[in-house]
């Protein structure tokens, strides 16, 4: 688009401005009902896709095994100083039990298990203990219930009590005094108890108990009801405990939705009188504002409506789009806006004339004129900036991209299309009708310290170019440096909400915001107890040599070599094991119990060291006879008779909630080399499972960090460089005007790096915002010049740079004060990758800016004297 293309299209705006007005209103009625019609789905920010090998596997299990990602909550009792397995603590976790099953919605989301703790196994050996009192013969074996466990334990006193637990705990047993009952997890009484249990003891200050849960929805929709009941559950333990907490997914969404309302509830209004106070300031007219906020709702409407019509789900990083695009529309308003003030006052050196004062019409035509090309190629690349994330694995980061390039374009309509022509139509009818002059003053033109502010990017381009250069060079080599050690790993305590300060709980009314010890409870939870449920695992699949006695005796040196103090994430029980189920474990375990499956593998043990040395199909076989679900778990048979074979195996590994992902990938990688290695080739083992892929996940994340930038400046570059060539037979300019975002970027990044920012999944898309913001400054810095030196009747460039700094400067400033004051009120969310998104975000903005008001000017001084000629 030249310059006659762009005159032409102002003048069709400003001359059919009604019905320009009103086919953008009935053409945004269109797309806006695209919010009532769709219906996109809740989303996760985590939620990936990736090729890979781990991916495969995860797959693979998911189909022959079945998933191990159940709905699990889990139960937390603590007494700091105290001793949480007393006797009416332990009775208190028995009624709790009693009181879920007693109501019918929350007893509808449990399976057969229902909620199992410690008490269950204590209690569960109070009632063998009086069978085996009360019997003439063997005593009844069947499970007790509730009330059987509860009276057992009201029977006793705190010392029998404390004797049952003894024995119930004595490392030495081979299992509860009496049995813990098939309800119990696993039949170890230590999964209940925090990491650091000394075995034998019979006091702790806190213990754990699971709740498991059914799953009645659909493949691709949350368990509304297992989730509701998790949160119905937490009020009823905070009734009977003074120290215990919930945790599950159901917890985390609630608190989470729960954090984002209350942190939009004080974000909102101080957001709100930000942009306020800034157009008021930089407009110093009421008019011009309520017109900017008309374009913005416009803007609004097309985003509500375009995440509807491709049902684009929602997620934590899509609520920061409204607010990047609230910044963006800012700076077209402003510029636009702006430059119709400048027109109108006879501020354009190339429509300098005879008629300095224009009429509205003819302001807003030379304005928009002016300024459309900046528009339409700060759109083109700031919409690529963000485009470019299409290739990520994240899918929240892929419709991140999308909603983001379509609101970028309805940006455009609004602020180059609509808000013209309703400018036009506003103004002529107030000059018009009422007789109010609608000449103001551009921002930051007048004498004051915003100008002089501003006039101090010209000096330093006049006096220093080459200092200021070499000064942003070194700071852009040290960010690059700093790059390289920012971290890429998240988990999930990243994203959970923290508790909010003092002073917005002590807020009136509903803007006082609730307390949240989320964040917290993870912390604890994954530092003191063995989880359950999804993430609490990763994997090892073995598919070749699953019957091969060299590869169950593989798997069992992996396991009993593992060095406890050098696993990261590995969960190590209170007797030093890590605490792995596999074959092997299974194998020894059922065999303990099981008569047939001991004999069998007496049988099959040729060297005495409790593994079998022949015929591992044939013990396999015996075992799924005496217990198939065991086996089943970590063994996958197809066919039948002379047909069956194993075709899989697979190992179990419990690692630390509050262990980052590379920890988890890492120590289930090392397990599985060993295990190949020492089945000296007989087996193929590949560590997966939820942490494994998320591992995964985050090392894609970096090579697609990588590779969306390089894309995104080659592509920038291009078209940089053709549009100066046809429009200035220019071929360096456009590498001029992406050289102080790069710059920009660096500086950017580098500060992560000693702020201790990470690269996850809301930050990942700061390349393309800082490069797509950083593009559109730069376009409008650079325009303006050129435009001022080929319009400048002396070829003055100190003139040039006077009018490029005051002139579109002051637009500059206005949206860069407005758009970093929006964003950074994002730090006040309780939600962390709110909050990290809204520090980065105003840090990319004020550096943009800086950039290129001082390192710009200079890059474009030096160019002018190299190139030694007086136009550009």
């Amino acid at each position: 688009m030249n310059g006659g293309v762009a005159a032409r299209f102002a003048a069709a705006i400003v001359d059919n401005s009604r019905l320009v007005v009103v086919l953008v209103v009935l053409l945004t009625a269109v797309v806006a009902a695209g919010a009532a019609i769709g219906d996109p789905e809740d989303g996760g920010i985590g939620r990936f896709d990736v090729d890979s090998e781990e991916t495969r596997a995860r797959e693979e299990i998911e189909s022959t095994y079945g998933t191990d990602d159940a709905i699990v909550a889990q139960i937390v009792v603590r007494d700091e100083g105290g001793d949480v397995l007393a006797r009416e603590s332990l009775l208190e976790g028995l009624r709790l039990q009693r009181d879920v099953r007693e109501d019918d919605d929350l007893n509808a989301t449990l399976d057969e298990r229902g909620i199992v703790g410690l008490e269950n196994a204590v209690a569960t050996a109070a009632v063998f203990e009086d069978r085996r009192a009360a019997a003439n013969g063997p005593p009844d074996a069947s499970e007790p219930t509730l009330d059987e466990q509860i009276t057992a334990l009201e029977s006793r006193s705190d010392e029998e009590v404390e004797a049952l637990l003894a024995d119930v705990l004595d490392p030495d047993a081979d299992g509860a005094r009496g049995q813990p009952g098939p309800g119990a997890v696993g039949g170890d009484p230590y999964e209940f108890l925090p990491i650091d249990y000394e075995p034998g003891s019979t006091t702790a200050d806190a213990r754990i108990a699971f709740v498991f849960q059914t799953d009645d929805s659909g493949p691709d929709e949350d368990p509304e009801a297992a989730y509701e009941a998790q949160v119905a559950i937490a009020d009823r333990v905070d009734d009977r405990f003074d120290d215990a907490f919930v945790f599950g997914q159901g917890i985390v969404d609630e608190a989470s939705a729960s954090a984002v309302g209350d942190s939009f509830a004080i974000i909102t209004p101080v957001a709100l009188a930000f942009v306020l106070v800034a157009l008021g300031t930089a407009y110093r007219d009421v008019v011009d504002v309520l017109v900017s906020i008309v374009g913005i709702a416009v803007v609004m409407a097309w985003l509500a409506g375009v995440q509807g019509w491709l049902e684009i789900p929602s997620s934590q990083l899509l609520i920061a789009v409204p607010f990047l695009l609230i910044g963006l529309s800012i700076d077209y308003s402003l510029h636009v806006i702006m430059r119709s003030r400048e027109a109108r006052a006879g501020a354009l050196k190339r429509d300098s004339g005879d008629d300095d004062r224009r009429g509205v019409r003819a302001g807003v035509r030379v304005g928009l004129a002016g300024v459309l090309l900046a528009l339409a190629a700060a759109t083109f690349s700031t919409g690529i900036g963000f485009l470019s994330n299409v290739v990520s694995p994240l899918p929240a980061i892929r419709d991140f991209a999308i909603l983001c390039a379509a609101g970028i374009l309805a940006t455009l309509v609004s602020f180059a299309v609509f808000v013209p022509a309703l400018k036009v139509e506003v103004d002529s009818l107030l000059e018009g009708r009422f007789g109010i002059d609608r000449r103001k003053r551009p921002f930051g033109t007048g004498p004051g310290p915003v100008n002089r502010a501003l006039s101090s990017g010209a000096f330093l381009a006049r006096r220093a170019p080459i200092a200021v250069v070499i000064v942003a060079l070194v700071l852009a080599a040290g960010g690059a440096y700093g790059a390289a050690g920012i971290d890429t790993e998240f988990n999930q305590s990243d994203f959970l909400p923290r508790d909010a300060p003092d002073w917005a709980k002590s807020l009136p009314g509903p803007l006082a915001t609730g307390t949240y010890t989320i964040s917290d409870d993870a912390e604890y939870l994954g530092e003191n107890f063995q989880e359950r449920g999804e993430g609490s695992r990763t994997q090892v699949l073995i598919r070749e040599g699953a019957t091969d006695p060299a590869t169950l005796a593989a798997v069992d040196d992996a396991a009993t070599d593992l060095d406890p103090e050098s696993t990261e994430a590995v969960v190590v029980r209170s007797d030093g094991r890590p605490a792995i189920e596999s074959p092997v474990t299974v194998l020894r375990e059922v065999a303990s119990e099981n008569e047939s499956v001991a004999a069998a593998l007496d049988e099959r043990d040729a060297d005495g060291d409790g593994l079998p040395d022949e015929d591992l199909g044939g013990l396999y076989d015996v075992l799924y006879e005496a217990d198939a679900d065991a086996a089943s778990s970590v063994l996958h048979r197809t066919g039948d008779g002379a047909d069956r074979e194993y075709e899989s195996a697979r190992l179990l590994v419990s690692v630390r909630g509050d262990a980052a992902a590379q920890d988890a990938a890492a120590d289930t990688r090392s397990i599985a080399a060993a295990i190949e290695s020492g089945s000296s080739g007989a087996a193929t083992a590949v560590a997966t499972g939820g942490p494994v892929t998320t591992a995964v996940v985050q090392d894609a994340l970096l090579e697609t960090l990588v590779r969306a930038f390089a894309l995104t400046l080659v592509v920038i570059l291009a078209f940089l460089t053709v549009l100066y060539w046809v429009r200035y037979r220019s071929l360096s300019l456009g590498v001029v005007t992406l050289a102080p975002v790069v710059a920009a970027l660096a500086w950017l990044l580098g500060l992560m790096a000693v702020l201790d920012l990470p690269f996850n999944s809301e930050t990942a898309v700061i390349t393309s915002l800082a490069i797509g913001l950083g593009v559109d400054y730069s376009i409008h810095v650079g325009e303006r010049f050129v435009e001022e030196r080929r319009a400048g009747e002396s070829g003055s460039i100190e003139d040039a740079l006077a009018a490029t700094v005051t002139g579109t400067g002051g637009a500059l400033l206005g949206s860069a004060l407005t758009s970093a004051a929006g964003f950074g009120v994002l730090a006040l969310a309780l939600s962390p990758p709110i909050r990290r998104f809204g520090l980065v975000t105003g840090l990319s903005i004020v550096f943009a800016f800086v950039a290129c008001l001082t390192v710009l000017p200079c890059l474009l001084v030096l160019r002018e004297r190299l190139l030694g000629r007086g136009a550009a």
